[in-house]
């Protein structure tokens, strides 16, 4: 078990404690060796193996004893005892946003709450708004918070559902009776979040794949099982739906069970402007009164087929969203999308340093191995301390370490140093001028106050982008999909403050941000914003989100013109040159 997992265990253990109403003092032990782990800049695993564990402040010999157990067997008896001790009920209360250890202690003993059903009775019976160091905004939260829940609850991230979409394609392609399979729906334009996988097969002999389909390994419930249609559902809750058409009608079906609801209506309405009927079963003249499911007048070994009877330009799935393609196709305006290999590199990265899980050296390996150009190291500035954040001087020590990294030879790949710096109360920035002025880079970011009004958020967020050290803007909404909303903030003049000092608004690639959202990047990008795409990795394989992030950029219409690490690094060079020369704007 590596440094990070036993940190995340020593905060579930204070958490649980804390729900328990234990001592203060043992709860705060707990607490103490995970910021004591945290900020342990040596490998763990030198420090056990050398016996040095107890010397390290924050962690006494009960603390050492446990950690090191952890970190040689992955196992703790006392971890599992505590589980079991306490209801499963109060631990689903962890999920509610607002509500920690000792509020959930509160609710626990005064009110009797036990599950997320009993909390949300309290809170409509007005009783939590009762309590001391509750108030009825807080219960007005909580309600929110689990609201919002349940809808999270029915929906699932793409990240996710492509690795089950991975596994499952294959398993379908794989049978002999399998002429073609392919994915569907939201997964296949790529949005955010989606609630069931949708899957198209072209045979003409379906059981033995509808029994392949229905025997799948996970399966805890099969919702339908039918001749050519069948629903089930993995142990983890996400639903997978099968249909089976003739060959002749695949491309019409795929089309059709890809698009949105607008793009469908806007293409069937093409359709009849011409005198053709569009649907999932073919392309025919509209005033045909033959109704039978035979494939149409046309004939389609391709999506571009479709398009092309319609003359129109084809219409990648991503832009697949009644948004305006349909009349771009119509004069062959649709952009040539941004590809994944169009990126040469990024620049919004963590290390050891602060809260990553590789060295400097190891994360400069893999983006090497990547055949990345470059790769930006920006670790979380000081006023992060959850995140380990440095202070000036161990920022400049990092610096020196790029340096000489760089001039080392050691890797092709190209360093540049950054610093993920905090935008504080007001807009102030973590660093002082001085500090910055000596990096290459700056990327600021919102880490706490997220809730506040949207006309304070906007006006702190603005004030940070107006800053000459400030190069780009990282997750400007701060949301967490499927877990925590976004900040309330005027998008449209964030948007256009950054394109008025030529400042940089990232996407930034972990799924569960996709933030700056694609619905923004359109029209952001028509006024002259320059994006970057960046995985805001904290280990090696998070090098890999930029795959999400390349999806939700082509989902904004976004170009490799539009995007700063498709430029090759002497050009970067170049645009960080002119940031810190103030020669832009």
């Amino acid at each position: 078990m590596d440094k990070n997992d036993i940190i995340a265990i020593l905060d579930l253990i204070g958490t649980m404690l804390e729900i328990k109403g234990e001592n203060p003092f043992k709860v705060r032990a707990y607490f103490s060796g995970s910021r004591a782990l945290q900020t342990l800049e040596e490998d763990l695993g030198v420090v056990v193996e050398e016996g040095r564990l107890g010397e390290v402040p924050g962690i006494g010999k009960a603390l050492t004893e446990k950690i090191e157990t952890l970190f040689t067997t992955g196992e703790l008896e006392f971890l599992n005892n505590l589980k079991a001790s306490v209801p499963d009920g109060l631990l689903d209360l962890l999920e509610v946003p607002g509500l920690g250890g000792k509020k959930i202690n509160v609710l626990h003993e005064k009110l009797g709450v036990d599950s997320i059903d009993s909390l949300t009775r309290a809170c409509d019976e007005g009783k939590v708004a009762e309590l001391k160091g509750f108030g009825k905004k807080t219960q007005d939260k909580i309600l929110s918070g689990i609201k919002n829940r349940e809808a999270y609850a029915a929906r699932h991230l793409w990240w996710k559902a492509r690795k089950v979409a991975d596994e499952i394609l294959p398993g379908l392609r794989s049978i002999p009776e399998v002429e073609r399979a392919e994915a569907a729906g939201s997964f296949r334009r790529g949005m955010e979040t989606v609630g069931d996988l949708d899957f198209l097969v072209a045979s003409s002999d379906p059981e033995p794949i509808m029994n392949w389909f229905t025997q799948m390994e996970g399966i805890t419930e099969i919702t339908a099982h039918g001749d050519t249609k069948s629903s089930v559902r993995f142990d983890d809750g996400m639903q997978a739906d099968l249909r089976v058409v003739p060959a002749e009608q695949f491309f019409f079906a795929l089309h059709h069970f890809t698009g949105s609801k607008d793009h469908n209506v806007r293409m069937r309405q093409k359709a009849l402007s011409l005198g053709l009927s569009l649907s999932e079963w073919g392309l025919r003249p509209e005033d045909e009164k033959d109704s039978s499911r035979k494939a149409g007048t046309v004939e389609a070994h391709s999506e571009e087929d479709i398009f092309k009877a319609l003359g129109l330009q084809y219409i990648p799935p991503a832009l697949r969203e009644g948004l305006g393609e349909v009349e771009a196709a119509e004069s062959n305006a649709l952009p040539e999308l941004l590809e994944l290999e169009d990126l040469r590199g990024c620049f919004h990265n963590h290390t050891t340093a602060s809260d990553g899980r590789n060295t400097l050296e190891e994360m400069t390996a893999e983006a090497d191995s990547r055949g990345w150009d470059y790769l930006g190291i920006s670790d979380h500035s000081k006023s992060s301390f959850q995140a380990n954040g440095l202070d000036e001087e161990r920022l400049l020590a990092q610096l020196d370490a790029i340096r000489e990294l760089n001039e080392s030879g050691r890797f092709r790949c190209h360093l540049f140093a950054g610093s993920e710096v905090d935008i504080l109360s007001g807009g102030k920035l973590d660093f002082e001028d001085a500090v910055m002025e000596k990096l290459d880079y700056v990327v600021a970011s919102v880490h706490n106050g997220l809730t506040q009004d949207e006309e304070t958020m906007t006006t702190r967020i603005i004030k940070a982008i107006e800053h000459p050290m400030v190069t780009m803007l990282g997750h400007v909404s701060g949301r967490l999909l499927l877990k925590r909303e976004a900040s309330r903030v005027n998008i449209q003049k964030i948007i256009d403050a950054a394109i008025a000092h030529e400042t940089v608004i990232e996407l930034n690639a972990n799924p569960m941000r996709l933030d700056m959202d694609w619905r923004h990047w359109r029209k952001a990008v028509e006024k002259g914003l320059l994006c970057a795409i960046n995985p805001d990795a904290h280990t090696l394989s998070h090098f890999d989100f930029q795959l999400a992030g390349v999806h939700a950029a082509r989902k904004g219409w976004l170009t490799p013109a539009n995007v700063l690490n498709t430029r090759s690094l002497n050009e970067v060079k170049e645009f960080l040159g002119k940031r810190k020369r103030n020669e832009i704007g």
